[in-house]
């Protein structure tokens, strides 16, 4: 029941911050592409949680905890929370003065590249029982080489690259999209920091980056 309600608070704390910060610089609820991105945002992420509360609770209250240790991962955190904050903020002025012309084909394919990316997140926890928010090694952690950990290393922030970029387009924002390109760069900044130390703590993972060579994107990072 603990784990429930922490988890349910955080959901409808979430969905009320993102809402605030579409509607209100929007000047209305009457923002179609603002219901739709909260649409696919938290149903699935309801699902997933009641999912989780059921099946894997630890692996739920591993994705609850946001305490980063690290000064260098908590300075990451803070630069992307204020840029996701801008990149809403940027949406719902957008739509305001009309400043972007995004198609409704580009908005739709956008929505379905996030669902795409929502359904790569649930496979890659899944795959992987020790997948936590914050940077750090367990106790008895292995490493996880199979499934989409076998193409990239680092799945997961493969997958939240999808989501995130595409958030601006179902938004209809270009000016939006603009703000949200700071996410890749600091997901580099992040992978680069993790890997450090899961070289330095988790046995086997120095093998691992011999066997799969790309962090991010295959072929390309």
């Amino acid at each position: 029941m603990k784990l429930f309600l922490n988890a349910a608070i955080k959901a409808v704390c979430g969905f009320v911050l993102v809402a605030l910060l579409i509607f209100l610089p929007a000047g209305t609820f009457n923002f179609a592409n603002g219901w739709l991105l909260i649409g696919i945002l938290f149903i699935p992420m309801v699902l997933l949680g009641v999912a989780l509360l059921f099946k894997a609770p630890e692996l739920l209250q591993k994705r609850l905890d946001t305490r980063e240790m690290e000064a260098a991962q908590q300075a990451v955190v803070a630069v992307s929370a204020i840029g996701f904050i801008g990149g809403f903020i940027t949406a719902g002025i957008d739509f305001r003065f009309g400043w972007s012309d995004v198609p409704d084909f580009a908005v739709i394919a956008a929505a379905v590249v996030f669902v795409f990316g929502y359904a790569m997140y649930a496979e890659v926890m899944r795959e992987n029982a020790y997948l936590s928010r914050t940077v750090k090694v367990e106790h008895e952690q292995k490493v996880v080489d199979t499934g989409l950990y076998g193409i990239v290393r680092h799945p997961m922030y493969a997958a939240t690259l999808f989501m995130f970029l595409s958030m601006p387009i179902v938004l209809g924002s270009l000016y939006s999209f603009a703000v949200f390109l700071h996410y890749p760069i600091v997901i580099v900044v992040r992978i680069i920091s993790e890997e450090k130390l899961l070289t330095e703590k988790l046995k086997g993972y120095k093998d691992y980056k011999k066997k799969v060579k790309y962090r991010l994107i295959p072929f390309v990072w």
